[in-house]
This record gives C-alpha cells, structure tokens and sequence, in this order.
C-alpha cells in the first residue's frame, strides 16, 4: 500500500485538511461529501463502513446524520484526528474508530450495509484484494472514487509524493466483476485537476468551478473527467 509510512508521520497529519481542503480546495470537499450522500441515500440507522477513514471528514458527516460508522484507518495519528472530529461534531456515540488493514477487515461476512473508501484506491497496489474485502463484509453496496488515466490527472500525477494509481473504466468495470460486485452508477468528475483548484482562492476557484461543470455538462465531459465515484451493489 502506498503512503503506509507516509500517513502516519505526525506533520502530514496536522496539515492534510488545510492543505487539500482550504481555498479552492473546499469545491473538492463540498462534491465528494455530495458523492457519498448521494450514493449512500438515507444514512440514519445503517451500519457503515469507511475504509481509510483518515482525518474522519465522512465519518463526522454521517455519524452527525445517524449513521451507526466504523471508521477504519492504518495511522494511529489520523485516527486521533478522527476522533476528536467526530467528538466536535457530536457523533461520538454512534462512530468508532479502528486501526486496521483494508485487506484483511475485522469483520464478518455481510456485517454492513455499506461499505465506501474515498481517496484510497489510487493508493492500493493490489486493488482486487480491497474491494473483495469490502464486497465480503458488505451484505448491499459498495462506493469508492477513482483517479482516471488519460486525464489531466495524469499531466502532474509524477510530482506527487507517492503518485497515484490511474484507471481507465474498463478497467474498473473488470474489478467490479472479479470483486462480485454490479454496477449501480458512477458519476465522473473534474475535468481540471485537484491541485489547481487548492492553488487558488475562493473566488477564481468558483468561476473555474463553473468552467469546469460546463465542461462537464458537454457530450465529452465524461471522457475529461479525471475523477469517478462508482457505486455498486453486492450480487
């Protein structure tokens, strides 16, 4: 797995939200919190898995909602910001958080309705394994996002610390199958890439928000998406 050591140095931990999250970087937090929402539908009462929970972005969302979460993550130091997250957000009595590793879960077999991973998978060196854990411990539906290859993704992927791991969406579609998972939806997104969003204040990140929904919006905009959140249900 990538980034195994990376994440749990204590720096990386106190500065990744206001790194990726700040500025322009708020437009990501906003469409992939609306990703999960939308995926995930009515959350009050579901027993919810987050594999790489991280700093608990999505699990303070969904446990503040009333969604019965477990939020795992292999970085001692991310989890403690997780807690102290979800404790603020007033949660804490419907969330836990668990130190673990996303291929070999806990859990037995059909233990959650729902699993999900948001930026995990552009990390995992054996993605296979992943999503047959999180099909396994799953008894409905499975979410995750991708990075795509041939987008402009890939124009600056070599700068970043660890890279990522790029797909193109046969190639999805062929882990949804081996993993015994069906497609539901998936939805693709940012034509323009991440970092130039975190690059730039609030007002010329919005203008190029808008840009880039219209760009979207066009017959090609699913070829330029360099982001996809795929939602699959357990045959």
């Amino acid at each position: 797995m990538k980034g195994k050591e990376w994440y749990q140095t204590v720096d990386v931990v106190e500065t990744y939200e206001t790194k990726r999250f700040s500025q322009g970087g708020r437009l990501i937090d906003d469409r992939e919190k609306r990703a999960v929402l939308d995926a995930i539908g009515p959350v009050d009462r579901k027993r919810v898995l987050e594999i790489a929970c991280g700093t608990g972005r999505f699990t303070a969302l969904l446990a503040e909602r009333g969604a019965d979460i477990v939020g795992l993550d292999i970085s001692t130091p991310m989890l403690r910001e997780g807690r102290a997250k979800v404790a603020r957000a007033g949660g804490a009595s419907n969330a836990e958080f668990i130190r673990g590793d996303a291929a070999r879960l806990p859990f037995p077999d059909d233990y959650f309705d729902t699993v999900f991973a948001m930026r995990f998978f552009h990390l995992a060196d054996t993605p296979v394994s992943f999503l047959s854990e999180m099909c396994r411990v799953s008894a409905e539906q499975v979410f995750f996002d991708t990075f795509k290859r041939l987008s402009t993704r890939s124009v600056y992927n070599w700068l970043l610390p660890m890279g990522s791991r790029l797909y193109r969406n046969g190639e999805v579609r062929r882990l949804l199958a081996d993993a015994g998972l069906e497609l539901a939806n998936a939805d693709h997104d940012f034509a323009l890439p991440y970092g130039l969003y975190r690059k730039l204040p609030n007002g010329l990140a919005n203008d190029l928000r808008e840009l880039d929904r219209s760009l979207g919006a066009t017959p090609v905009g699913d070829y330029l998406a360099s982001v996809s959140y795929w939602d699959a249900h357990v045959r």
